[in-house]
């Protein structure tokens, strides 16, 4: 079930009125059932896949806290189920297509056939939360929970479900056992993330989309000024389209009550890579530093050590996001400015790394050497194969002759006023607190009249027929 959908609309409202009039000791079962039904709109089937890794992590969490002394065995099997599955739907073609060009070159064949799988949606992002329960009761910071079906309700929690944020059990299971009552001052920030969220999707991201798709789809017809709109405009659709779901995410968690992880922080003011990625899918940011890079040494090594683990992340975190080379590149390109950074940090600038980075005009040219590389890395992630990529790389850097691709003149023109828009929107939340919004002023008709903004806006220029988020593909 998409966010940007009527049916979502409709589900949203009337299970938010039925959880409130229901007893507090019924609703986490009335928020499981809907979370199955909201899971099964997609390909119903997968369900079975969920509830078989939930019934494998549940029973992992209860033999891992009553035997210690097998708990690294217990844990073990528990995370060779959850990527067992996650390989096999989503990298065994790829590993297999890799294999068969590989054999190709030794004129040999390869005997195994390409299967014909879907890959289950949200299926990355609902296993790395079950993998986080069993780390998390491993390391004794979480009691393993007796109740399946609240363990199931956290793996399987609708709003973030198919794209996150990925929380931590500590964080979430304990807020199911908790009475909650209406709340109007809850619900209504709830609101205005949900309004903003949808916002960023139909009104920003799906706009933006149609001259993107347009380049990106046939990088050979177009000029090297086109493909360096189109990647600036896909650096703030990926933003837009995935923040937007976030935070379509966490406010319909907080009308109900239940408190998500902040996951998008402004991340284009961010001045370095490494604030970056302090800014950006925080979720998984986070993930992959407490479960991957500090247990392999983080920064705890030596200079080459730590470069490694650093390059080790990215790549891992590439392949995360897709069985393509195009998000192997794009990991290993930001693992490369990661290393970059911490070398010119460490040895040249020989920054305190412990020291706040600057805020103000100051760091301007910071904020546009980090977008720039980050919007190139973009380019890797968003082109449908490599060949794609380099092809618009090499527009790109030797601006290939040919006028400027306009498309609907009037959508270009909403395109480059809602970059602006959001731009100064981002500024304001970061560097005013929101003084400047309309949606947040204290005064109740100048925020009611953001919202009606807001609302006619989607209905005049909004792009209804984007389709699911990016990230459902992962």
């Amino acid at each position: 079930m998409l966010f940007n959908s009527l049916h979502f609309a409709f589900f949203f409202i009337v299970t938010t009125i039925i959880y409130f009039l229901l007893p507090h000791k019924y609703r986490w079962l009335f928020l499981l059932a809907i979370s199955c039904y909201f899971y099964m709109v997609f390909v119903p089937v997968y369900i079975l896949i969920l509830a078989f890794t939930i019934l494998v992590d549940y029973a992992a969490g209860i033999l891992i806290e009553k035997n210690p002394a097998h708990k690294k065995g217990l844990l073990a099997l528990s995370i060779v189920v959850n990527v067992g599955f996650l390989c096999f739907f989503k990298y065994f073609n790829f590993l297999n297509g890799n294999l068969t060009v590989l054999l190709g070159t030794f004129a040999a064949k390869n005997p195994i056939p390409a299967l014909n799988i879907l890959l289950p949606i949200g299926l990355s992002f609902h296993t790395f939360q079950a993998m986080s329960y069993t780390i998390e009761v491993y390391r004794g910071n979480q009691k393993a929970e007796k109740h399946l079906g609240i363990y199931a309700l956290y793996v399987m929690f609708y709003p973030q479900l198919v794209a996150g944020p990925i929380e931590r059990p500590q964080n979430m299971i304990h807020q199911f056992y908790q009475k909650i009552d209406f709340d109007y001052d809850r619900v209504v920030s709830g609101l205005k993330l949900i309004l903003w969220g949808l916002f960023k999707k139909v009104v920003i991201a799906d706009r933006l989309s149609l001259y993107v798709d347009a380049i990106y789809n046939n990088p050979t017809h177009h000029s090297g000024i086109s493909s360096i709109v189109a990647t600036i405009f896909f650096t703030f659709q990926i933003y837009c389209d995935f923040s937007g779901y976030s935070g379509i995410a966490i406010g319909t968690a907080r009308v109900l009550g239940i408190d998500l992880m902040e996951n998008f922080r402004r991340p284009y003011l961010a001045a370095s890579i490494r604030e970056f990625w302090g800014r950006w899918h925080i979720s998984l940011s986070t993930w992959f530093r407490d479960y991957l890079y500090i247990p392999i040494g983080g920064s705890r090594v030596n200079v080459g050590k730590h470069m490694r683990n650093l390059f080790v992340v990215f790549i891992i975190s590439g392949l995360w996001h897709g069985a393509n080379w195009t998000f192997i590149i794009w990991g290993a390109l930001h693992g490369t400015y990661q290393v970059i950074e911490l070398v010119l940090n460490k040895y040249i600038l020989k920054k305190d790394p412990k020291q706040p980075p600057k805020k103000g005009i100051a760091t301007l040219p910071n904020f546009i050497i980090t977008f720039i590389l980050v919007a190139i890395a973009w380019v890797f992630f968003r082109a449908n194969n490599v060949t794609d990529a380099f092809t618009i790389m090499r527009n790109i850097f030797t601006l290939k002759p040919g006028p400027l691709f306009i498309g609907f003149a009037a959508g270009f023109v909403y395109s480059i006023l809602l970059i602006i828009f959001l731009v100064v929107s981002e500024i304001n939340q970061e560097y005013f607190q929101n003084r400047y919004s309309l949606m947040y002023n204290r005064m109740p008709a100048i925020r009611y009249t953001g919202y009606v903004l807001l609302i006619v806006t989607m209905l005049m220029v909004g792009v209804f027929n984007g389709g699911q988020f990016i990230y459902f593909q992962f």
